[in-house]
């Protein structure tokens, strides 16, 4: 046998070994989640729009949020010329809760930073996941790759014990047995009471399915459950619904249903059932959930069967059973999502510039920065996507989503603010 076939060999042979110690592994029970806060005292209604984010050059995306003791928040994001490209940076705003301002931006990690720190070549970087565990820990997940797209991912985690004023260096998830590819991150974890970690992920190496990846709370994988069976699901949002129950969302990436799907667990997370569809209709877009007081759930989503521009709030039981519509979050002037005229652009643009609390002396600049992004021979065009909603531990909420991939917006609102919403079936 030659060299090279002794290697290969070898390495084969470690492979299979190391795959049957990972597929192999006895299953363990999970610790309950974490308690769901209580309800808040009464506060009058309030909403409010800010932009969290605030280059005007970049291509923003993918952003998540957190709240932070005392009433801040932090948001991360990426951005760059354009999604995959070389230049792509993991960016991040604080919210001064006092005064009701976004800070400037900074970065957290960059492909070199992190191609230094994990030892090997970096492509590009995504889908940063930024949490605020019960114990203060601050954490960042976020994707690279190395080779090829997006189905070649891995995770990196990343730790802060100072609210985000300094980070450790990032660090990969082992969570493959095969090279470690193909495991994304786009959703807000889940707290176990032992406080071990519940991050959903996705796998997009042929074909694509959700799986909930159990970390220690070092960040130590403990073990991978699959949620639910098929192949054509991704980018799964959980929410606990009691000690050990919990409820998947699927982004659904099929052709039969555009509808989301939904997979439960009674376990904590170690099993879940076979995804279903749900209402309301669902474009194969992104989407987020998050739980109440009272046990049932808020989902933000595109409830169209085409197209990103209009971003809806609703209510569900937690059956999913009884989905009522809270409003529109944003949306297209044309109720059809058709171009409008350019001639219309500036004056509709620079209201919802001025709603989202955008600073005057950059109006112009904004304007002529989403003209040229907007704007073709055609019309203009309105996308809101990839939400992602939080509550505080006032028992605030917050969503963020992408705003025309130019800026990240961000809304807050409060169950009284949600009272006055009059939901229609």
């Amino acid at each position: 046998m030659t060299s090279s076939l002794k290697t290969c060999a070898l390495l084969l042979g470690a492979a299979t070994v190391f795959a049957c110690a990972w597929f192999g592994a006895a299953p363990h029970a999970l610790a309950p989640f974490v308690s769901q806060q209580p309800a808040p005292a009464y506060a009058p209604p309030a909403m409010a729009a800010h932009f969290a984010s605030s280059d005007l050059e970049d291509f923003v995306h993918s952003a998540s949020i957190t709240g932070l003791p005392g009433g801040d928040l932090m948001a991360a994001w990426f951005a760059g010329t354009r999604e995959g490209a070389a230049d792509v940076q993991i960016r991040a705003a604080r919210f001064d809760a006092a005064s009701g301002q976004w800070s400037a931006e900074r970065v957290l990690a960059s492909r070199e930073s992190t191609q230094r720190a994990v030892g090997k070549h970096i492509r590009k970087l995504g889908n940063p996941v930024i949490s605020l565990a019960p114990d203060n820990r601050l954490w960042l997940f976020y994707v690279s790759v190395s080779l090829g797209g997006w189905a070649g991912s891995a995770v990196n985690a990343m730790v802060s014990d100072d609210l985000g004023e300094t980070w450790s260096a990032p660090r990969q998830l082992v969570t493959s047995p095969f090279l470690n590819i193909s495991t994304l991150v786009r959703a807000a974890p889940v707290f176990h009471a032992d406080g071990s970690i519940g991050l959903p992920v996705y796998h997009e190496f042929l074909g694509k399915f959700p799986e909930y990846l159990h970390l220690s709370a070092a960040g130590e994988v403990l073990g991978k459950y699959r949620i639910g069976k098929g192949r054509d699901s991704l980018q799964p949002t959980v929410v606990a619904l009691g000690e050990r129950r919990a409820v998947a969302l699927l982004r659904y990436a099929g052709e039969e249903h555009h509808r989301v799907l939904a997979s439960y667990s009674e376990d904590a997370g170690r099993s879940w059932s076979h995804p279903q569809p749900v209402e309301p209709s669902n474009p194969n877009s992104s989407l987020a959930a998050v739980g109440r007081p009272d046990g049932s759930l808020l989902v933000a989503m595109n409830d169209l069967e085409d197209g990103r521009f209009r971003l809806t709030l609703y209510a569900t039981d937690a059956n999913l059973a009884n989905w009522r519509t809270l409003g529109e979050l944003d949306e297209s002037p044309n109720p059809w999502g058709e171009p409008i005229a350019q001639d219309e652009f500036p004056a509709v643009v620079s209201e919802k510039f001025r709603a989202s609390g955008g600073k005057p002396e950059q109006q112009a600049q904004f304007l002529e920065r989403v003209s040229a992004r907007m704007c073709s021979a055609k019309g203009c065009t309105f996308d809101y996507e990839y939400p992602y909603f939080t509550r505080d531990r006032k028992g605030a909420y917050h969503l963020v989503y992408s705003w025309n991939d130019m800026f990240i917006k961000h809304l807050s609102f409060n169950e009284a603010w949600l009272s006055e919403r009059r939901p229609h079936d």
